[in-house]
């Protein structure tokens, strides 16, 4: 929902600090004169004119969720630019889950305005995006199947609540793991600090950085409860990785 939280008056939606100001979960890779985001949330105009990205190569998809995908429009202006579409990758049921919410992309009927020119690829494993390795992180958010992504030595896995042994495998020797921690309370489809910080201990990455974080966990206070390894991210976070 954001931070601050529509109506609420509590002391992180309320709080001065701009680390408490929270768009929805997003992120973006650069590397070699492209980048890559990672969901179109509904804040996704604001969040490219803040990272200040000129251009957009493509767009990777967790999962369908209306807090993921919302800002697809938003891509028109690099369409403009670009004089292109822009690949969108997900899996199966993300990708017909966007034909449906954004049925006048795609229903062949004559436009007056523009609209958002893509391309369509399914996720069916691991692939090669502009000479970087992409590795999909099958997880379960509640009962539905979602996807993390590992780049390198970096992985980005949020709105999950159960990780397979299987896809445990996959995030070892990371250096960087941004991952879902909603909240402390369980929830039954988010990951809490709790089973985030377990998971890390399992998965041992050098730095952990949690995301998808709601309006319970003020940034000074959580990060002060936390190991040294790991920390809340905030919207503006930037680090490299190696690919």
């Amino acid at each position: 929902m954001g931070v601050p939280t529509l109506g609420c008056h509590c002391v992180v939606c309320e709080s001065a600090d701009p680390r408490d100001k929270r768009t929805r979960p997003s992120v973006v890779l650069g590397f070699g004169g492209r980048n890559v985001v990672i969901d179109t949330t509904p804040d996704f105009r604001y969040q490219a004119m803040r990272a200040k990205i000129d251009r957009l190569d493509a767009v990777l998809y967790t999962h369908a969720h209306a807090d993921h995908i919302l800002g697809l429009d938003d891509i028109r202006p690099f369409n403009l630019k670009q004089r292109g579409a822009v690949p969108i990758y997900g899996a199966p049921e993300t990708l017909a889950t966007l034909r449906r919410q954004f049925t006048y992309i795609f229903d062949d009927a004559p436009a007056e305005s523009t609209i958002p020119l893509i391309d369509l690829h399914t996720i069916d494993g691991p692939f090669d995006l502009f000479g970087a390795r992409v590795i999909p992180i099958p997880a379960m958010h509640g009962s539905q199947p979602v996807l993390g992504f590992r780049f390198g030595k970096a992985a980005y896995l949020t709105d999950f609540s159960r990780v397979p042994e299987s896809s445990k495998t996959l995030l070892r020797g990371l250096d960087d793991f941004i991952l879902d921690a909603l909240r402390y309370v369980p929830h039954p489809t988010h990951s809490n600090v709790e089973q985030s910080l377990a998971l890390v201990a399992d998965l041992k990455p050098k730095r952990a950085w949690f995301t998808h974080i709601c309006h319970d966990l003020g940034h000074v206070e959580t990060n002060a409860r936390l190991p040294e390894n790991v920390r809340l991210a905030y919207d503006g976070l930037t680090f490299e990785v190696g690919l």
